[in-house]
């Protein structure tokens, strides 16, 4: 075999093992789920009220029961198992899970590499300081530390509009945390002085506080956002099968009812 013949063939060879070796699917896996009667969904599992563990360590929360009710429309089991978030892409990409479901907001930067489902949810970033700092408005954070969770939405909103708190805080950068559990720690202890987090998260565990009352939030500085399911781009099946249980299950009126059920209120509605 000649040389340059011989070259060609082991670059496609290697190109043929890369594919292979990356995990990711390019199959629609909807035959497969329905198959095996199972969905894998990945979450944090610390994300109130969306999917967290109750005092029993069950996983609860609004994602979770419209989850359950989706599939239950399907005969599919929901199996819910907690990741990395900062790695919830390429799980979802090398086949470890089936869905991103868990208060997860629609970017431009995540429709990149991922597939949405209709939106379910609005949702905003809020700045949640405590009243005794006096901190009351995002201008108010100048040269202060602020707190965010590492692979939040949060992020891509302060840097589109940079003018409200990246380009005034300390460092100009927030402080990451892996859970804002860790995060609400350290406000309360005062080593940071503001959190800047989704609104429908930090409304529920403030209500849940001792000290609820000690907490201002702060709204209006980021446009309102998206959540919906991330899935993969090839599975066009699995996308249309979650927007019509959707689409029937608000007719039901089970999503308000879920709805109602963890926000005392129809926010399906505002969607």
């Amino acid at each position: 075999m000649k040389k340059g013949l011989l070259i060609t063939v082991m670059a496609i060879v290697m190109l043929a093992l890369g594919a292979c070796s990356s995990g990711e699917s390019k199959e629609d896996q909807w035959s497969r789920i329905k198959k095996d009667k199972e969905v894998v969904i990945g979450l944090d599992d610390s994300f109130v009220p969306m999917g967290f563990r109750d005092k029993d360590d069950n996983l609860v929360g609004f994602d979770i029961d419209l989850a359950k009710a989706v599939f239950e429309e399907y005969g599919i089991k929901a199996k819910f198992t907690p990741i990395d978030w900062t790695m919830k892409e390429s799980e979802l990409k090398n086949g470890s899970i089936d869905l991103i479901w868990n208060g997860y907001t629609v970017t431009d930067a995540r429709k990149k590499q991922v597939a949405f489902s209709k939106p379910y949810m609005k949702n905003e970033q809020v700045l949640v300081t405590l009243k005794s700092s006096n901190i009351n408005k995002f201008s108010d954070m100048k040269d202060k530390t602020l707190g965010a969770q590492n692979g939040a939405s949060s992020i891509d909103d302060m840097a589109k509009k940079s003018e409200v708190l990246t380009d005034i805080i300390k460092n100009n950068e927030p402080e990451l945390y892996d859970t804002f559990d860790t995060a609400f720690i350290d406000l309360n202890n005062k080593r940071i002085d503001g959190l800047i987090i989704d609104e429908v998260y930090a409304r529920y565990y403030i209500d849940k506080q001792k000290n609820k009352d000690d907490y201002t939030i702060i709204t209006g500085g980021f446009d309102p956002t998206d959540f919906a399911v991330g899935m993969r781009k090839s599975d066009k099946e699995l996308q249309s099968k979650i927007n019509e249980a959707f689409e029937k299950l608000y007719k039901e009126g089970k999503m308000q009812e879920i709805s109602k059920k963890w926000f005392g209120d129809d926010e399906i509605a505002k969607q």
